[in-house]
């Protein structure tokens, strides 16, 4: 990719500054080492430091280390001068692209290079998105001897040491991954890991202090940024753009040099940076304290984004819907999604800086029903049954906690799950029930339950474990006893019961 190759014609918004001189600022003095390789940090956090070097707010861009995939750089980085084609996906229809240039430098796999950036004194601070299983830490599976890290947490922590061992206080860490109190959960994940190694007496406890005494700020990272579409690819060839190849590593990562993601999208950071940190707030992101992070956090994962997606999941997965944008095309689910979404909403505290209501209907309205993003309801209704305790178990908490039970959507959702894990659609057709591993042992009566049997829920309805309350003693009981009852009693059901809403 060549920005002197660009065609005026295909209507991309190309850099603002001075990309050799960014490079070169960023080789002198890095600020900004980001960890992980994928979409996310391409299509929605690179765009941000891209805002800045506009504007003029900084001169340095962003060093990217890829700790596990070492085929994502030499496809899609260095063929390509570290320039992305940022392709945003309007709910209109439309698309905006962009050529994001403000990754300087981009590595993978190098411990050495790895400990000499985290080690140069100008770094402010390393972020990551590593997905939320990069995190499960334990001390019998740390290794004991850190040359052989070999985890993104355990290389992180070897450069961290190099730092250490330098004398040059540390750098924020800050989790740009998508699941509740990620820096409490970084912070506990890297300190696990110095703990292991004092016992290993690989490091001594100078080192563990020094660890105790980094920050990892909260974060609430909401966008839609799903792998390259192979439709997004033949509509930039049909442009005459010729960078349009989807790679699959052998490792299982789709990576273009292209990303497409959806218009909306939201950034929230706890502002704990002890070394400084670019002016983010300038660019877009909302830098605020470790309880508004969690308020939004809330907003989104149990009232009026996460809880409405996992809804519209199981509902298309019963009515045969292809994609969640498909679902929203059903105004009997629109209406389901709304009211289960004011249900919920009536217990969630009001971040401030964003307003629930708002954020509600701009999902509703423009983020569900996009056609260019294709999330399937199989996708969404994998785990389920790990998701419900936090989408919905909150609210039945807190409304239970209230007093105030006159609930129908949420209630008539868990009939729904119920009617779903049957494994036979709304026509009498078997279905491929999505991933649940960690499913209670309990549901497995459910699945080949013939049309019109009645079967005791009481094992499954009382589980506070699964729902966050025993929803018998909350007098919800009995009510999704009958809507069950009613969704499972032969074809089409669910949708003769959809019309309740």
């Amino acid at each position: 990719m060549n920005l002197e190759n660009f065609n005026e014609n295909w209507k991309v918004e190309l850099p603002k500054f001075d990309i050799p001189a960014m490079r070169e600022h960023t080789k002198n003095a890095p600020t900004w080492l980001h960890v992980g390789a994928g979409n996310l940090l391409r299509g929605f956090i690179a765009p941000y430091q891209q805002n800045l070097l506009e504007s003029g707010d900084t001169s340095t861009g962003i060093i990217v280390y890829e700790p596990f995939d070492s085929e994502i750089i030499p496809a899609v980085f260095a063929p390509h001068d570290n320039l992305t084609l940022a392709v945003t996906l309007n709910a209109d229809g439309t698309t905006k692209k962009r050529v994001i240039a403000s990754i300087a430098d981009a590595f993978s796999c190098d411990l050495e290079r790895l400990a000499q950036v985290i080690a140069n004194p100008s770094l402010q601070l390393i972020s990551l998105t590593i997905t939320e299983k990069g995190y499960i830490v334990s001390p019998e599976t740390v290794c004991k001897d850190p040359t052989t890290a070999s985890t993104a947490l355990e290389q992180i922590v070897l450069g961290l040491f190099s730092r250490f061992e330098s004398g040059v206080m540390p750098p924020a860490l800050v989790s740009m991954d998508n699941f509740a109190d990620n820096g409490a959960v970084l912070y506990a994940a890297i300190s696990t890991i110095a703990d292991a190694w004092l016992n290993a007496t690989t490091v001594d406890d100078g080192f563990t202090e020094y660890i105790k005494s980094i920050k990892c700020p909260c974060t609430m990272v909401d966008k839609i940024t799903p792998r390259p579409s192979q439709s997004v690819a033949k509509s930039l060839a049909a442009e005459g753009f010729e960078y349009t190849k989807i790679t699959m590593t052998t490792r299982g990562t789709f990576v273009a040099p292209f990303v497409n993601a959806e218009e909306t999208g939201y950034l929230i950071i706890e502002d704990d940076f002890p070394l400084g940190r670019p002016p983010l707030d300038k660019a877009g992101v909302h830098l605020t304290d470790r309880e508004t992070v969690s308020r939004a956090e809330r907003m989104k994962i149990c009232a009026c984004l996460n809880p409405l997606h996992t809804i519209l999941a199981i509902s298309g997965m019963l009515l045969g819907y292809p994609s969640i944008s498909k679902c929203m095309g059903d105004q009997r689910l629109v209406k389901l999604i709304r009211t289960a979404g004011a249900e919920a909403m009536t217990v969630v505290p009001h971040p401030g800086i964003i307003d629930p209501v708002k954020f509600l209907n701009e999902a509703i309205t423009q983020r569900f029903p996009n056609p260019f993003i294709p999330d399937t309801p199989a996708r969404i209704a994998t785990d389920t049954s790990q998701k419900i305790p936090v989408r919905f178990g909150v609210t039945l908490r807190a409304r239970a906690d209230k007093g105030t039970t006159d609930l129908s959507a949420i209630p008539f959702f868990i009939a729904l799950w119920l009617r779903y894990r049957m494994g036979i659609d709304d026509s009498g057709i078997k279905i491929n029930l999505s991933p649940d591993p960690e499913l209670p042992a309990a549901l497995n009566i459910l699945y080949g339950l013939p049309f019109g049997k009645s079967i005791d829920l009481r094992p499954i309805l009382s589980d506070e474990n699964l729902f966050g309350v025993d929803l018998y003693e909350m007098g919800l009981g009995k009510k999704i006893e009958k809507y069950f009852a009613k969704l499972s009693l032969g074809e089409k059901s669910v949708s003769n019961e959809l019309t309740f809403f």
